[in-house]
């Protein structure tokens, strides 16, 4: 019986990505090299930013590039595709349509399994792209959870993390990843979702609780399960957090 092979577009951006693997790995539930996954992984950074694209149309469109990597990871074997990328999901449907392997949606898994642990109320921290594209509001929506965004002055903080910090390779700075995720707990908020890959490397190198939910992790359980392979039941409960049914 073949192995099922997960297809990764990758370089969006390359830290995250890379990080991604290794999430992937650590989360199998494998005793050799073996019976880890195949995975097949284009590390593709000439991929126009997606933030760029979706506030101005004007920039150059990274949908036709991702397409032709889905298809190109699909003539390679790739039996599941998913891109680590959380912005990217605006262009899902034509990625998604480019190709006749599963593409898995990040989004709506973090949605989904946000209503598995009955969570009503979630914070959001993500890119402006992803923002202003509502495709985390609409996700939550559909699940009946609303979705609770930052403060400008806090979105602001988070940009600047996320761009001028990770993306240009410089250290992670906790203070205005803190000032943003402390204004959505006092909001109320039962779960903060990190909703940029680039916040999931803040999450790696503070080792945040389960309250911080990373929708990249989301997107690794699911695509070991997608490849019908299992996941540590620990990586399970570090995902769903202590009061849900893991």
């Amino acid at each position: 019986m073949r192995r099922r092979v997960l297809g990764v577009i990758g370089g969006v951006g390359p830290l995250s990505t890379a990080y991604f693997m290794e999430v992937v790995i650590r989360m199998t539930d494998a005793s050799s090299d073996q019976e880890h996954l195949d995975m097949v992984v284009l590390n593709h950074t000439e991929i126009p930013d997606r933030t760029d694209y979706i506030l101005d149309p004007r920039n150059p469109n990274p949908s036709p590039m991702m397409q032709e990597d889905a298809r190109k990871l699909e003539r390679l074997g790739a039996d599941v595709i998913v891109t680590p990328c959380n912005t990217a999901h605006y262009f899902y449907a034509e990625l998604a349509s480019a190709v006749q392997v599963p593409f898995l949606h990040m989004i709506d898994e973090t949605a989904l399994l946000l209503r598995q642990c009955r969570c009503k109320r979630a914070g959001i921290l993500a890119t402006n792209g992803t923002i202003a594209s509502g495709l985390f509001q609409q996700s939550l929506a559909s699940q009946g959870i609303e979705a609770v965004l930052p403060s400008p002055r806090c979105q602001q903080a988070i940009m600047e993390l996320i761009y001028q910090g990770i993306k240009a390779g410089l250290p992670l700075d906790a203070g205005l990843f803190r000032s943003a995720a402390d204004e959505l707990r006092a909001e109320g908020c039962e779960r903060i979702v990190l909703g940029c890959t680039e916040l999931s490397l803040l999450k790696k190198e503070y080792g945040l609780d389960p309250f911080y939910l990373d929708a990249m992790e989301v997107l690794a359980m699911r695509s070991i399960e997608a490849c019908e392979k299992t996941v540590k039941k620990e990586a399970k409960l570090e995902i769903f957090g202590k009061p849900c049914e893991a």
